[in-house]
């Protein structure tokens, strides 16, 4: 699923209109990456993003072999909720 057919789902469930739906979407990624700078999300049940740092390492071009430096870096780990994980697993329970 990508961005827009996420907008449509979002419209179809709500009953709202898919521009509603886009703004609703781009805000929550503005949120998030504005949160994300600062502290971790914690929504219940879904699951928690944090930021971590990736520091600086040594790695190489796949395609030539060349080694190279990547540079330090800012990540999102995701970890999934309990209600997420049993809907993704229902025979698990």
């Amino acid at each position: 699923m990508n961005k827009t057919d996420l907008v449509n789902e979002l419209a179809t469930k709500m009953r709202i209109p898919q521009y509603q739906s886009r703004q609703f979407v781009n805000a929550f990624q503005e949120v998030l990456a504005e949160t994300l700078k600062q502290d971790a999300i914690v929504l219940q049940g879904f699951g928690s993003f944090e930021p971590w740092k990736q520091s600086m390492r040594q790695g190489r071009n796949p395609r030539t072999g060349v080694p190279c430096v990547i540079n330090a870096r800012t990540s999102v780990k995701f970890k999934p909720g309990k209600f997420l994980l049993e809907a993704l697993n229902p025979q698990s329970k």
